[in-house]
């Protein structure tokens, strides 16, 4: 499996976002995010966290891996490692942008983390997904039914050499951390283009 999917214990504002086909998934659950898969009727591969949030039983099928309460990772953080250490090609996170805003900021960056390492990852929570554009790249954004399409400077600045397919095209252009210009923009094409030449860049679709 190159695909894993990882529950963090964010909201999941809608769950038909859940893939049909997650039973061909490597599924693991970071501690809380346990009760969106037993909301689901899924039983993770793995389930990993300190459980400082997550008190039900967990299925016998499912492996648990306990850590400390007091370490440098997320359990989110944690989740990733494991995957990629399988050989994870592809992340998807379910939750994770919502609830406390130094977890959304932690998986956010946790994104970075994996783009870093050439793994393609992505958090969904059902009104928001967000994923890391990383330097030297290419990328084209099929036109959902999302409403936004912000791009950010993960880095000090992120050299945009073509942004396209939006209400508001850039070309040539820094977009830096300490300023938000890339926000609110709107995909007007059937895709959004985005050639990224320095630096990593945070994509964020937004329904409302």
């Amino acid at each position: 499996m190159n695909t894993f999917v990882i529950f963090s214990g964010g909201e999941i504002f809608d769950y038909s976002i859940i893939s049909r086909n997650i039973s061909n998934y490597f599924v693991i659950c970071a501690d809380s995010g346990l009760y969106h898969c037993k909301k689901l009727d899924i039983f993770p591969h793995v389930v990993i966290g300190d459980f400082d949030s997550y008190k039900g039983e967990i299925a016998p099928e499912s492996k648990v891996i306990k850590s400390s309460p007091e370490k440098d990772d997320t359990d989110t953080m944690l989740c990733v490692k494991y995957a990629i250490e399988k050989g994870a090609k592809e992340i998807k996170i379910y939750g994770g942008l919502s609830g406390r805003l130094d977890h959304t900021i932690a998986n956010i960056q946790t994104l970075k983390y994996c783009a870093e390492r050439k793994v393609r990852a992505e958090i969904n929570d059902g009104l928001n997904r967000a994923l890391v554009q990383g330097e030297k790249s290419y990328c084209q954004y099929l036109k959902d039914d999302s409403k936004y399409f912000s791009v950010f400077s993960l880095t000090d600045k992120v050299f945009i050499r073509e942004l396209s397919g939006v209400k508001y095209p850039l070309e040539k252009y820094y977009l830096t951390s300490g300023f938000p210009l890339g926000v609110s923009n709107e995909i007007t094409s059937d895709r959004a283009t985005l050639e990224v030449s320095g630096g990593y860049a945070l994509i964020i679709f937004s329904k409302k």
